[in-house]
């Protein structure tokens, strides 16, 4: 299938950028749109984790202030462990060094879930989502975030038995946590 870029320039460019692009694409008859106009907010890839503490058997899940996620409610929203790659960054590696920040453990073990669109119809940011195992023996750090990023991050703990429950109670609100979990629970049977 072919793609003609008529023409893109950067509309904005601070710590995100969007792009606007004109272009046609073939349609599945194998003729070409009219030129159409489309922005990109160019994000950048992310990684995530849901974390289990083998020692305890309790998932660890994160809980921070979103603003993108005050105005339609709650704005502190409960979620996986996840963060943006720096350069020069595996997804592994950006990974670990979040579980540490946020959570403060090392990992014991890493396995990637999946890598997937968060919203492909207006940005480019993928997440690469793995799960984690940690162990008491494994904590480092108190964890919280990085005070220099302004994060106030506290650690909610709840035992593997109560995934179901956690899932039907619609009270995670995030979806790469809900892909996490339902990951998860379909793993364990």
């Amino acid at each position: 299938m072919k793609v003609t870029l008529q023409s893109k320039r950067r509309v904005f460019d601070g710590f995100f950028k969007i792009d606007e692009v004109k272009l046609q694409y073939e349609k599945f008859d194998g003729s070409m749109t009219p030129v159409l106009t489309r922005l990109n907010f160019e994000r950048g890839d992310s990684v995530a984790a849901v974390i289990l503490n083998t020692d305890t058997q309790k998932i660890v899940l994160v809980n921070q202030f979103k603003y993108p996620s005050y105005e339609k409610g709650p704005g502190w929203i409960t979620e996986v462990v996840a963060g943006m790659a720096d350069p020069g960054e595996t997804p592994e590696m950006a990974i670990q060094r979040e579980i540490l920040e946020e959570a403060g453990y090392a990992t014991t073990r890493l396995e990637h879930i999946s890598t997937f669109y968060v919203s492909p119809g207006g940005s480019d940011e993928r997440i690469v989502l793995f799960y984690a195992e940690v162990t008491n023996s494994s904590r480092r750090a108190a964890g919280g975030g990085l005070a220099s990023e302004g994060e106030d991050i506290r650690l909610i703990e709840f035992p593997l038995s109560e995934m179901r429950d956690i899932l039907t109670s619609k009270s995670i609100q995030d979806a790469k946590t809900i892909i996490a979990l339902m990951w998860l629970q379909a793993s364990r049977h």
